[in-house]
């Protein structure tokens, strides 16, 4: 009886920690710029400052994902709004993008980051 009671407090616990995560959803670069247009969307660049100086995505905040003060300064987001991350190629956008869903925010990356983007011609802002 306890082995029983001991599962399904376990399946308890992780039903609960699975819903306090949000979601993420890798995106193509053209699908990631029709998320962006987004009223409610917020766009965060996760590269150095230096990086995000040489050329971002207009209207992105800079919050560098190797910065000490990153899980601080993305509790400046709102939660009920979805959060759009990029980074360079990809790489840091997905730990970004996993550190925002165990806080709660529903995510979108931008699969190959902002090479990609700009390899597309897409808009850079400087």
């Amino acid at each position: 009886m306890k082995k029983w009671i001991s599962m399904l407090l376990l399946f308890i616990g992780m039903g609960t920690a699975m819903a306090q995560s949000g979601k993420i959803q890798s995106l193509s670069v053209n699908d990631f710029e029709k998320a962006i247009k987004q009223k409610k969307m917020q766009l965060v660049d996760v590269r150095t400052p230096e990086e995000f100086k040489s050329g971002h995505i207009k209207g992105a905040l800079n919050f560098d994902v190797k910065n000490p003060e990153f899980d601080n300064q993305i509790l400046k987001l709102k939660k009920k709004s979805p959060v759009a991350v990029y980074c360079r190629s990809g790489h840091r956008s997905k730990i970004a993008a996993q550190k925002l869903s165990e806080k709660g925010f529903s995510v979108i990356e931008l699969d190959r980051g902002f090479n990609d983007w700009a390899g597309q011609g897409k808009p850079v802002e400087r």
